[in-house]
């Protein structure tokens, strides 16, 4: 559906959109952790860990790790079978996600990080079991691995936790769209008498009355009253739109300052509000197109450590003996397993979710970091973002010599001091910063279509848009702004220019996109002359009278034609591209259902946050890379060495130095992550 235009004469139109508050359904972020656990939340994981605490923490003081027993560690005659048996229990317990996770991945014929954990805690599992059982059949003590799969187990759902936690649970957009719908309305019957009904009960051609104030019901025709009414949260229109006799409304718009009686013309399904709920739906189940690297790195890990280990058993097989050989095959991938790797990422995220979370940027969704280092294009909503989305008086001018500007300003604000429309209360808010009172006036009415006229001290004033006024003043005016006339008894003696400013930090955003290469593309639902105004002050290009489909379907066409796309907006006709984007950005207080459909949340609503939130996405991909390098570069070194490559020179890693290895590269992955941080803000 179209939006009405928005170049109306009269200049109260230009009204401003009181933008709410907004966000997004992750429509993707569980499949990062592999394919095993899309249905968990960080609430699982969390229950999970603190569920397998108690076993693991006796299982850890009660097994020797690798051989060496550590300080804080004892046993006591048959300890190892109550180890035994606390680990068949962790197993079940605290095991069952990942080896859900490892069927998942087979499946998908992408063996990746839960594989690689299943191998690791079932080998050392099964081979510990066996070494116990062994122990008292024959009296040979034999090393069990049981503190390594506590211990994987552990740190594994840790990660999982941390990394949930830090994407965050989802929201949901369609339900915060669905609550712009008032549940009631009051249905107007044949004599004229006002009957409360359930919304989901009216029907095409019933007649409803929405007093001022209050949503509108449905979509439909007025046909009877006159108002104003805020378009903004559904069509990012800036401006109030007038509303008379046959002209169309849209159901969840908020009624301005007067009773209207519409005609019902679509309920349900057929309604705007629920064609734009179909359209997250629809963008929400696209797949997302990033693979996981630690995932990637883990499959790549799994068929390593899988080779290796049964080489290894093969040649020591005939090297030496059976014992030998299953030693070093469980060693193997025992060291495979990939407690580094699993924390690499998850460590990262904490960090950088809690460092943007400081500065306003709320990142719901990890793979929007990663996306948005590889993005081309950044489609900007202009209203609310590039702009401060509020009418402001930004000149006022003297056109006949004979009067002071206090003057001026003070017949400005007299004529509209009687007005409750924002612009109006702009020029009155204007008198009174500049310390000027208003002029009295006898009475002011409203000119259809122009502007306003009143008397004061026996002259007779307008108010008129340029339009109106029709005739072409000399006279500098500000980009972009709306310009009206102030006018006594037929001669222009001034004129208060208005605008929607830009916010102080636009230019700086799109100077450091040019630096970064991101292509900026300023899609807007207001009119051409007020995006060219905009747009050519910041130097992009832009798209004007944008519906929600509009941009849906740009967001689609710029993917098609393989672009990266990050889509910044801060109104519910945003929530569809922003759902689709690569990168969906919603900014600032702005509407509930965009904040829903994002997946990252600038609190502040200053555009500066947008060029730090690609400052963390730099970062935050460059130390999850580093660390993936630590923690998979460590395995790449220690498996070959644990499967006794080096045995011919008298060179063996004994599973103590692999245990110290493998705790050392986790520590470096943590010192790493926390080494990540944000410039100041300036």
């Amino acid at each position: 559906m179209k939006k009405e235009s928005a170049e109306h004469a009269d200049h109260h139109e230009h009204d401003h959109s009181h933008h709410e508050g907004h966000k997004h359904d992750e429509h993707h972020h569980d499949e990062h952790m592999g394919g095993g656990h899309e249905h968990h939340h960080h609430g699982d994981f969390k229950k999970l860990f603190f569920g397998s605490l108690p076993l693991g923490i006796p299982i850890l003081i009660l097994s020797p790790l690798m051989g060496i027993t550590l300080p804080f560690q004892f046993t006591f005659p048959y300890s190892d079978i109550l180890v035994a048996i606390l680990s068949t229990i962790l197993l079940a317990y605290g095991g069952r996600t990942f080896y859900q996770g490892a069927i998942a991945e087979f499946k998908q014929k992408a063996p990746g990080m839960m594989a690689l954990v299943s191998l690791g805690i079932s080998v050392s599992y099964i081979y510990s079991v066996y070494a116990v059982v062994t122990a008292y059949l024959t009296g040979n003590t034999m090393m069990d691995f049981f503190f390594e799969f506590a211990s994987l187990i552990l740190i594994m759902l840790l990660g999982h936790w941390i990394e949930m936690k830090a994407v965050g649970e989802a929201g949901d957009a369609q339900q915060s769209l669905a609550e712009l719908i008032p549940k009631e309305a009051a249905l107007v019957k044949e004599d004229d008498s006002i009957e409360k009904r359930p919304v989901s009960e009216l029907k095409k051609g019933d007649l409803v009355r929405v007093q001022a104030g209050e949503n509108i019901p449905a979509d439909g025709k007025v046909v009877r009253g006159e108002s104003r009414v805020n378009e903004a949260l559904l069509t990012g229109e800036s401006k109030l739109v007038e509303k008379k006799v046959e002209d169309k409304v849209i159901g969840g718009s908020t009624n301005g300052d007067a009773a209207l009686f519409i005609e019902v013309s679509e309920t349900g399904d057929q309604s705007f509000i629920s064609q734009v709920q179909n359209l997250i739906r629809e963008a929400q189940n696209q797949p997302s197109h990033a693979e996981n690297l630690a995932n990637k790195v883990a499959g790549w890990l799994f068929y390593i450590a899988l080779g290796v280990s049964i080489v290894a058993f093969v040649v020591w097989l005939i090297l030496a003996d059976l014992q030998t050989a299953v030693r070093f095959t469980v060693t193997t991938l025992v060291i495979a397993c990939p407690h580094a790797l699993g924390l690499a990422i998850p460590l990262v995220v904490a960090r950088s979710t809690s460092l943007g979370a400081s500065r306003g940027l709320l990142v719901k969704d990890r793979e929007a970091l990663e996306l948005a280092n590889k993005a081309d294009i950044m489609v900007l909503d202009k209203t609310g973002t590039l702009t401060t989305g509020t009418f402001e008086v930004l000149d006022v001018q003297v056109l006949n010599e004979s009067y002071a500007k206090e003057k001026v300003i003070g017949l400005l604000a007299g004529i509209e001091s009687g007005s409750s429309h924002p612009i109006a209360k702009s020029i009155v808010a204007y008198s009174k910063a500049a310390d000027v009172k208003p002029v009295a006036f006898d009475s002011v009415s409203i000119i259809s279509g122009s502007g306003v006229e009143g008397e004061s001290a026996g002259k007779h004033y307008q108010l008129l848009s340029q339009k109106s006024y029709g005739k072409d003043l000399n006279i500098d005016i500000p980009t972009g702004a709306t310009v009206s006339i102030l006018i006594e008894e037929g001669q222009a003696i001034g004129m208060v220019a208005l605008g929607d400013e830009l916010k102080a930090t636009s230019a700086d955003l799109i100077k450091t996109l040019k630096e970064q290469g991101i292509e900026a593309l300023m899609a807007t639902g207001d009119n051409e002359a007020a995006a060219k105004a905009i747009a050519d002050e910041l130097g992009i290009s832009y798209v004007s009278n944008q519906s929600p489909q509009d941009k849906y379907n740009l967001v689609e066409k710029l993917k098609k034609e393989g672009k990266t796309v990050i889509m910044v907006g801060d109104g519910v006709n945003d929530a569809p591209p922003l759902a689709l984007a690569d990168v969906g950005l919603a900014v600032g207080a702005g509407t509930q259902v965009a904040i829903d459909s994002a997946d990252v949340v600038l609190t502040q609503s200053d555009p500066g946050d947008i060029a730090a939130f690609i400052e963390l996405a730099q970062k935050t991909t460059r130390k999850m890379n580093e660390n993936l390098l630590w923690g998979a570069g460590y395995n790449f070194i220690a498996i070959p060495l644990a499967a006794g490559i080096l045995a011919p020179i008298g060179f063996t890693l004994s599973p103590a130095v692999g245990a110290i290895l493998m705790s050392l590269s986790t520590v470096i992955v943590a010192i790493n992550a926390l080494f990540l941080r944000l410039d100041d803000k300036k």
